[in-house]
């Protein structure tokens, strides 16, 4: 029996400490048509994930394998739980963010701005403050693959900080190609949002910008963070130290808070997101075109 492929590219010997090398990458589960949103329960200890083409939404739980979470699921793409451990999901069908209450009921958040609908939210995360932060692409509307084919009715696309509370929706950037990804440095002092446009522009952007982020929510000093030098990223996510991973072509890409490339997580499908999961916070997840992975690092997601 051959010795298994090896799974890390070493770019920087920080990214050694990262990792464990006698772990492998496992695939979990094979059956999806775009694997993506993944988000963890530490009290239930499953992982919950999307199945976008196919309208639905599963959990995996270790020693259980896959079940079906919610079908259909009005095209959900990108999940995140609430500071009251609720979860946030963003629909392409409905052109909305959704919360899940404790009892199975849905309670829409935002889908309007201004005299427009949303285009299609597509990731989210909460802040301390539990302000809900998302991006709004129209990948959900392009075709009626993801969602419903529809015409945009927002002039940008945008990424966007809604209070619970009062129910206001502002949009704090609004000069992206086609907002992806997004998350908080650990101080939350820094907001990370990765640009996908060059989906369907190869000229245009595949690059993560970051945000200064003050006490009130409002962003200063925009600057690339970094590029990606295989497909182009989507869903990210912080560890610890900072340390951004992304999804790539090639499989995950993490970056140093400073946007040095530290090394690679090869991945044989192209990944479309990732979450830090597991008793410990140390195992990452990683939803990779029809499946997910799993492999156990180092270091700690926040």
């Amino acid at each position: 029996m051959g010795k298994p492929a090896a799974i890390y590219e070493i770019h920087d010997e920080r990214f050694r400490r990262l990792t464990v090398g006698s772990s492998d990458l496992e695939q979990l589960y094979g059956g999806c048509r775009w694997a993506e949103g993944p988000v963890w329960f530490a009290d239930m200890q499953c992982l919950i994930f999307s199945d976008i083409p196919n309208q639905r939404m599963l959990r995996w739980v270790e020693g259980g394998g896959v079940s079906v979470f919610r079908s259909p699921s009005n095209f959900v793409n990108g999940n995140t739980r609430d500071r009251q451990g609720r979860l946030v999901s963003c629909e392409h069908g409905g052109r909305r963010v959704t919360r899940t209450e404790f009892d199975g009921s849905l309670t829409v958040l935002a889908d309007r701005f201004g005299d427009g609908r949303l285009n299609s939210p597509n990731d989210v995360v909460v802040r301390l403050d539990d302000t809900i932060w998302f991006t709004d692409p129209t990948y959900g509307i392009l075709s009626d693959y993801e969602g419903f084919e529809a015409t945009p009715e927002q002039p940008t696309r945008n990424v966007y900080r809604l209070d619970p509370k009062s129910g206001n929706l502002t949009a704090v950037v609004t000069d992206f190609g086609q907002p992806n990804g997004l998350a908080f440095s650990p101080d939350e002092t820094v907001l990370y949002v990765a640009d996908s446009s060059s989906s369907h522009d190869p000229k245009a952007p595949r690059h993560i910008r970051a945000f200064d982020v003050d006490g009130e929510g409002t962003l200063s000093n925009g600057r690339v963070l970094c590029d990606i030098d295989n497909g182009l990223p989507d869903g990210l996510r912080v560890d610890v130290l900072g340390n951004v991973w992304t999804s790539a072509g090639d499989g995950v890409h993490c970056f140093s808070p400073e946007g040095d490339l530290l090394g690679k997580i090869l991945v044989p499908e192209t990944v479309a997101n990732v979450a830090f999961g597991g008793p410990r916070r140390n195992r990452l997840f990683i939803t990779a075109s029809k499946s997910l992975y799993a492999v156990y690092l180092a270091v700690r997601g926040i």
